[in-house]
């Protein structure tokens, strides 16, 4: 595994530190006005999801590890767990619910999904950018209203609350940006 210095570390990082994988959430280069700058880091733990704060000096070197991606076909939920099936193998894997943590209702039977592994343990899953949603509840279209940056609060079939462009009516299929949970454009 390579290492890296400590003002190297960028979010999305995944390191090994203190015995465990380490996400790079945050990272903020300090200089002080006494001493020497440092990366104050803000790291999640892949396997359990503690966060822990750590500053890096420059002379700090890190492990970098590479997680392997494999895209993934989604099969169904049991006890909190999420199964997953390769297409290829048709091995199938298990990661908690939680990992996908507000975005959990975006993912639908079926689909295809990036899980990433280190070593042969399963540890992150990533949704599409882009996900296709029906809307069960909004405002009714009203003719002729075309102001610029006006929303109304949409409900989608999955429960999730959004706000859409006053063209958009109730039963119409939309595409919802999963990293922003927003609106992106009609299906």
């Amino acid at each position: 595994m390579p290492k890296i210095n400590g003002n190297e570390i960028r979010p999305g990082n995944v390191l090994e530190h203190d015995g465990g994988l380490w996400v790079a959430v945050k990272t903020d280069h300090v200089k002080p006005g006494k001493g020497g700058a440092f990366a104050q880091v803000e790291l999640k733990n892949l396997r359990d999801g503690r966060k822990l704060n750590e500053r890096f000096r420059s002379a700090d070197k890190v492990e970098r590890v590479r997680l392997d991606q494999k895209d993934m076909q989604f099969l169904y939920e049991d006890a909190g767990q999420l199964i997953f099936m390769d297409a290829e193998t048709y091995e199938q894997v298990q990661l908690d619910a939680e990992i996908l943590g507000e975005r959990r209702p975006f993912l639908q039977d079926g689909m295809t999904i990036l899980v990433e592994f280190y070593e042969s343990e399963a540890l992150n899953a990533t949704l599409p950018q882009k996900v296709t949603c029906k809307i069960v509840e909004t405002e009714p279209v009203v003719k002729g209203q075309t102001a610029a940056n006006s929303f109304k609060p949409a409900v989608l079939e999955n429960g999730v609350r959004i706000t859409v462009p006053p063209f958009i009516g109730q039963d119409e299929m939309i595409v919802v940006n999963t990293e922003t949970m927003e609106y992106s454009e009609r299906a």
